[in-house]
């Protein structure tokens, strides 16, 4: 089974570790995981929540590339529609580059309609815009001599690109869960990724929609990423201390755009959120992996069961824990979990 680390850069607003401290910490914590032994670095996207996010996952991911040497760096998920199409592609290209190709883009139409209305993107064009731009990436991927493109939203003129790639084809993922996105996923034949918003009992449902539309178009996935949060320490009691707060502020942007009719939310109850103020640590358990090393491995051992993964991303930096008690974290999970799933 491979591990890997994500990152999302929140902080509690007022809270004892600024944003400066968690872009800090990576130089001390990055090098220390590889050498731990996971697998890779992961990071996503959010744009003016009072919690923070990271705005930019692909220059977190080019500190990440000049911290590391052999980790998969992966955006888990950058919301591509909010992006310059041919921009990005340079900047996915160079990135590819520094890092030697180890290179993933995991990606998603996105769904805060703030973040659409602030970049002058239209909020009702997102999952045409985002095929399009996929489209459009794969093509320059493949053809970086002319990576000339007419879409119907957007076009490019037939212009040449340096750096070359270096991996041959661009590793994409799909960050999506309505029926219809996992359909578009599996006929594109990617990877989806399973969002830690979801309890177990919803991604099992995900993935048997996925996985019919997948088997009909003759495609047979071969990796399942699937990102729980985490927090292991020497007592339940510790890491629920430690977590506990730190999940509830992790899932305050799930729970108000629920409540504001974006994109539901429910507890593990099935009760849809309707309040931004409803998510708590125990009404939302089932989506954590907080404990004790025993509770953690007998957590990952159901995910397992349930959901097959080929690799799980574990978001363990969360907001308001010291990085002393992080790395703490990492080196328990590396000494005492991962073996028994090696």
């Amino acid at each position: 089974m491979k591990f890997s680390l994500m990152y999302s850069f929140v902080v509690e607003p007022g809270g004892p570790m600024s944003h400066l401290e968690t872009f800090r910490e990576m130089d001390r914590l990055l090098p220390l995981a590889e050498q731990l032994g996971f697998h890779a670095f992961h990071t996503t996207e959010h744009h003016f929540q009072n919690n923070g996010w990271a705005p930019n996952p692909l220059l977190v991911l080019a500190k990440a590339a000049g911290l590391t040497t052999r980790m998969r760096l992966a955006t888990n998920i950058m919301v591509v529609t909010l992006c310059q199409p041919l921009r990005l592609l340079e900047d996915l290209l160079t990135l590819d580059n520094l890092s030697g190709g180890r290179v993933t883009l995991g990606t998603s139409p996105g769904y805060v309609s703030e973040e659409f209305s602030a970049y002058g993107v239209t909020y009702e064009d997102r999952f045409r815009l985002h095929e399009e731009i996929i489209d459009f990436l794969q093509h320059g991927w493949a053809n970086p001599s002319d990576v000339g493109f007419e879409g119907k939203l957007f076009q490019v003129p037939p212009v040449a690109l340096m750096p070359t790639p270096v991996q041959r084809e661009l590793p994409i993922w799909y960050g999506v869960s309505g029926p219809k996105l996992l359909a578009r996923a599996a006929r594109r034949r990617v990877p989806v990724t399973a969002s830690p918003r979801h309890a177990l009992g919803e991604l099992v449902e995900h993935f048997a929609r996925y996985e019919q539309v997948a088997a009909e178009v003759g495609y047979v996935p071969e990796e399942r990423p699937v990102i729980r949060e985490a927090f292991v320490a020497p007592t339940t009691a510790e890491a629920e201390r430690l977590a506990g707060p730190a999940l509830e502020q992790m899932f305050s942007l799930y729970a108000r755009k629920s409540a504001e009719g974006e994109r539901g939310l429910r507890n593990d109850n099935g009760d849809l959120v309707t309040e931004a103020s409803a998510v708590k640590f125990q009404n939302f358990a089932s989506r954590y992996m907080v404990g004790d090393p025993e509770v953690m491995r007998r957590d990952i051992q159901e995910l397992i069961d349930r959901l097959s993964p080929t690799e799980i991303v574990l978001r363990m930096q969360l907001p308001g824990i010291p990085t002393d008690a992080l790395e703490q974290s990492l080196r328990l999970f590396a000494k005492e979990v991962m073996p028994a799933f090696s």
